[in-house]
């Protein structure tokens, strides 16, 4: 019986029906208290979420109104920090009118090229010369280039607002002549050249050879004299640069001519902006209407004011003697002038203030189209750029050659002087003219001073249509350790080398920073540079080039020049990081209004010279209507090991710092603690910078600021970084 129990005893009970309900009783009454529970944090938790919430939107508000009571006396005070452009305008002015001051007291006997009759005077001059050599008329060169970049920098600089249609027609009609004059004295002089080409001829080939090589142009020359089917290569001064001719060439009486002129007299010139000059003239219009309004409400409230003093007068001080009369109408007078011409300054630097913005905003504005459509092969001026100059590559007959005649040298003058030869024929009764008439090969060597990103395009001129084309030229291929380019031309003509002018854009980053005193390095780099321009006062100058993290030498460095004058020699030299009002055509841009975008670029020119600021990644994450930079303060000449950046956020009318920094995770727009909005960017960073550096940035020099505000503005770090 013992164990039998046991067994038994080992069975689990039956649960009963009433302990199953009572348990699941339990169970739910457990989860409505957990569910319960939960909701009453969740309600606690949401109630102090909306709290926070309240609090957080209260101070916004209290923030925004703080923000807004404050707007219309700090747009004061930045519009008289401001009042350094208009001040800088009127000293560029000045200097302008020196500059012609200048010269004129100078009496070295060379035109100015503004002043029509003394230009004409010069060119009807220079034409009347005669048999002068290919070193004269380089020689003369050098003066009649000077002249014509004087004038396409008077086109330049003078801001469109004070340029009349006129002047431009007649500075540029001025630029055509002496370009035209200049290659037609070449074409002269080097007919003259191969009229004595025997008497030249080399001991070794027979054939006639001259190199003339200068700053500003370099010139081969060869003369067929042996006429050799055998001789095919022609080469120049035992390089490389040089013609690879037909047997038809080789056998012919003809001259080869290689004339590579640094400068770029073929492209036609760019017209100047319109659409500047026609918005202030409006402006002009307006504000003079509006000073002419001013004075004569100050005359009349002045003459009002003196006929009631004069009435009372008469009244009360009936004795007065006439000498004391005409003395208080004097003072009365005098005052009057002075207040008309107070308010008169003060409208002109209205005037002023209002055209050099307008002339700023045209800088960064983007065109809604592009200028004409391009035809198949042609260059598009708006996405490429020549560099290097042109080579003027030409075949030439042969004119007769002198003869010694018993002590006397005899030559025959062509009427028509001197002649191109056509290769190939226009009209030839040769079958296979292909192989009667080969491409020839062309091997020239780039400019020194031009650095090349990509290998570059050749192209040629085309005299009827007035523009670069493309076709016609093969089998082209460049040494860039010679600085060789090696191509064949169906027939030879002006060529150039074009690159695309945005190969250095967009940027991958930027830096802004104070160097000495009034003195400010722009770091822009690129995919395949980094850039270096220092600025000071009204002057440029190219610090430093890197390509592929070695440092390269220009002969730029160290050449301070006006930053027009700096633009245009860093294009020239390959170095574009300017864009255009096309660029967006052609370059992914981070697209932001312009407005917003000028006045985030005034507002850093103020702050240059005690603050440095930078790219920032944030910048292409938000909005068009805002712009994101970062900054730091920036009062020692060495570099700040590990600066702490600070991110400032501007939407035209507000500023603020934002939370995050450089190596948040994600982006947001939040406010940093303890810190508030403020209208503009200076007095945002006012709010936290030292007393010594807002000295330094009210003590600035006019000239820096606008000279730092217009690079800005030329390269246009926020949209093309």
């Amino acid at each position: 019986m013992g164990p039998k129990a046991k067994k038994s005893g080992k069975k689990k009970r039956k649960i009963t029906k009433a302990e199953r309900l009572k348990q699941l009783q339990e169970e739910e009454e457990r989860r409505q208290k957990e569910e319960e529970e939960a909701r009453v944090k969740y309600e606690k938790e949401e109630m102090e979420r909306l709290e926070i919430q309240r609090i957080e939107k209260e101070k916004w508000h209290q923030l925004e109104a703080k923000d807004l009571e404050r707007r219309n006396e700090e747009l004061e005070e930045l519009c008289l920090l401001e009042g350094c452009f208009p001040e800088a305008e009127k000293l560029k002015r000045d200097t302008r009118l020196l500059s012609q001051w200048k010269h004129y007291i100078q009496c070295d006997g060379s035109p100015d090229p503004s002043i029509s009759p003394e230009i004409n005077t010069f060119i009807s001059l220079w034409k009347e010369e005669t048999n002068e050599t290919l070193e004269e008329v380089i020689a003369k060169s050098k003066l009649v280039l000077k002249l014509i970049e004087k004038l396409k920098l008077i086109l330049l600089e003078t801001p469109p607002y004070d340029l009349e249609d006129k002047n431009i027609k007649q500075y540029q009609g001025s630029i055509l002549e002496l370009q035209e004059l200049l290659h037609l004295k070449f074409n002269i002089a080097t007919e003259i050249l191969l009229r004595q080409a025997s008497t030249l001829a080399d001991l070794d080939s027979g054939n006639m050879e001259k190199v003339i090589q200068d700053e500003n142009v370099t010139l081969y020359v060869w003369a067929n004299l042996k006429k050799n089917p055998r001789y095919k290569s022609v080469r120049f001064s035992e390089t490389q640069i040089g013609f690879e001719i037909p047997r038809i060439l080789a056998t012919s009486d003809i001259a080869l001519r290689l004339l590579h002129t640094h400068y770029d007299h073929v492209t036609p010139l760019r017209p100047v902006p319109t659409s500047l000059r026609e918005y202030t003239a409006t402006v002009n219009h307006l504000v003079k209407d509006e000073v002419k309004y001013e004075e004569t409400a100050v005359d009349k409230e002045l003459q009002e004011e003196g006929k009631q003093q004069e009435n009372e007068s008469n009244s009360v001080h009936e004795e007065e003697t006439k000498f004391e009369e005409q003395s208080g109408s004097e003072v009365q007078t005098s005052f009057v002038r002075e207040e008309s011409e107070a308010t008169k300054c003060e409208l002109e630097m209205k005037l002023l203030s209002e055209t050099v913005l307008s002339a700023q905003f045209l800088l960064i504005k983007n065109a809604n189209e592009k200028p004409y459509i391009f035809e198949d092969n042609e260059v598009d001026l708006c996405q490429f750029t020549t560099l290097g100059g042109v080579y003027h590559l030409d075949i030439l007959e042969l004119p007769p050659q002198c003869k010694p005649t018993k002590g006397w040298m005899i030559v025959e003058i062509l009427k028509e002087g001197l002649q191109k030869y056509i290769y190939p024929p226009e009209t030839t009764e040769d079958v296979e003219t292909e192989s009667a008439f080969p491409p020839i090969e062309v091997t020239l060597e780039v400019q020194e001073n031009v650095i090349l990103f990509e290998d570059p395009m050749v192209a040629r001129w085309d005299a009827e249509g007035k523009h670069w084309q493309t076709d016609g030229i093969s089998n082209v291929s460049y040494k860039p350790e010679d600085k060789l380019v090696t191509f064949s031309l169906e027939t030879l003509g002006p060529v150039t080398l074009i690159q695309d002018a945005h190969i250095n854009m967009p940027f991958q980053s930027w830096e802004l920073t104070p160097l000495d005193v009034d003195q400010v390095l722009l770091t822009v780099t690129t995919v395949f540079t980094t850039i270096q321009i220092q600025i000071k006062e009204n002057l440029c100058l190219l610090a430093s080039i890197t390509l592929s993290n070695k440092k390269h030498f220009s002969i730029l460095e160290g050449k301070w020049m006006t930053p027009i004058s700096f633009i245009c020699a860093l294009k020239e030299a390959g170095l574009n990081i300017f864009p255009s009002e096309h660029s967006h055509f052609y370059v992914v841009i981070n697209y932001k209004d312009p407005l917003i975008e000028m006045k985030a670029y005034r507002q850093l020119a103020l702050l240059s010279s005690a603050f440095a600021f930078g790219w920032s990644k944030w910048n292409i994450v938000c909005s068009s209507n805002k712009v994101i930079v970062k900054l730091k303060e920036h009062l020692s000449e060495k570099p700040i090991q590990k600066p702490n950046w600070t991110l400032l956020m501007f939407s035209g009318d507000r500023a603020q710092r934002l939370k995050i920094n450089e190596n948040s995770e994600t982006f947001s727009e939040a406010l940093k603690e303890e810190t508030e909005f403020h209208s503009t960017l200076y007095h945002m960073v006012k709010d936290f910078a030292s007393q010594k550096a807002m000295e330094k940035v009210r003590s600035s020099s006019c000239q820096l600021i606008d000279s730092v505000c217009y690079m800005l503005l030329s390269t246009r770090v926020l949209s093309y970084s």
